[in-house]
């Protein structure tokens, strides 16, 4: 089968190969793939920037297809049926994260398209455990995206919790921003999502998805708004999906006192000039969130169903595999939203 292959470690090193063809045994399930996201991570990979991958191996990790064979301990999930899947292949199973279903955190994880062949490939195998089985009214494009929306799942609902009426501060109007804008909507929110000039399609979009309103960083005073908008108290929750350290201090400042500041957005650089006083003396919570779990994906395909959030739209390229380094180079360049591969 086709399948887009890291070959090794550095700067590109990737190439379309004819490689052999998985076969599904005892829990494993495969999957014909429809759809298949790039992905930040993807990108990183790419440029040789992410050290977790195990080369050579197929990359992708967001994506939907159909099932087209099982393994015989596969008891749940049948062929024919319209899927999509965690990110988790293998773990440990005995670590203290395993058994409370953190699978993110467990130490000797293995990933989709990290350290198991992903999905960038006309087929591609998962667990039983990470295969979940679709809503009827939730198209394979849509849930091709599910993925990045299990992870703001579950930075908004699962290491936070989002109440009506509240106000909620997002920082990056990117994919990852733009889901997580709307999950928090969803929970009856006013969300505020800041951006800067160059992201002038992006905030439009949010517009369009039902976001409150939407700030240029370079234009506008988001201070003042926030203030404004919160009698002077600042934001009841606050979101960097940016990775900017910037953005991030700001926001500390933007948030209400006692509230909660959710980490989201991965730094170019390892360490940070972080505003402790600002958490000190506000009495915030500055809470990592990394990736997703079984629950935030339960979650986020109910979103789906109930048609709360749009990921659809957020597909603004599509290319067939063939024609893969077409959208790499436009997901690099950011010229779009979210580029998908047709398998």
């Amino acid at each position: 089968m086709k399948a887009l292959t890291k070959t090794e470690k550095g700067y590109d090193k990737m190439a379309l190969l004819d490689i052999e063809e998985p076969k599904a045994e005892k829990n494993l399930v495969k999957i014909k793939v429809e759809y298949s996201g790039i992905c930040g991570s993807d990108l990183h990979s790419f440029k040789g920037e992410y050290g977790n991958i195990k080369t050579p191996v197929v990359l992708g990790h967001e994506f939907s297809g159909i099932v087209v064979e099982v393994g015989e301990s596969v008891t749940k999930v049948k062929v024919g049926d319209r899927v999509t899947s965690e990110t988790t292949f293998e773990t440990c199973g005995e670590c203290d994260f395993c058994k409370s279903k953190d699978y993110n955190l467990c130490s000797t994880r293995k990933g989709i398209g990290t350290q198991a062949n992903g999905s960038f490939a006309e087929y591609v195998l998962s667990r039983e455990e990470s295969v979940h089985v679709l809503p009827e009214n939730v198209s394979l494009l849509a849930a091709s995206l599910t993925e990045p929306l299990a992870c703001c799942v579950h930075a908004a609902l699962e290491k936070t919790t989002i109440n009506a009426g509240e106000v909620a501060l997002v920082f990056g109007p990117g994919p990852i921003g733009l889901l997580l804008s709307q999950v928090v909507k969803s929970q009856g929110a006013y969300v505020i999502l800041a951006g800067v000039t160059k992201d002038k399609e992006r905030m439009e979009l949010a517009k369009k998805l039902g976001i409150d309103l939407v700030v240029d960083l370079l234009q506008e005073d988001l201070d003042a708004i926030v203030m404004e908008k919160t009698n002077g108290y600042g934001a009841n929750k606050v979101f960097d999906c940016s990775g900017v350290i910037h953005a991030v201090n700001q926001g500390l400042r933007l948030t209400k006192k006692k509230g909660d500041f959710v980490q989201v957005g991965l730094f170019a650089k390892v360490k940070n000039e972080l505003d402790q006083e600002a958490i000190i003396q506000r009495e915030l919570r500055y809470i990592g969130s990394r990736s997703q779990k079984p629950s935030s994906w339960i979650t986020s395909l109910e979103l789906l169903r109930d048609k709360k959030v749009d990921t659809e739209t957020l597909v603004t390229k599509m290319v067939d595999l063939e024609n893969w380094r077409e959208g790499i180079d436009a997901a690099m360049q950011g010229s779009e939203i979210k580029v998908v591969i047709k398998s």
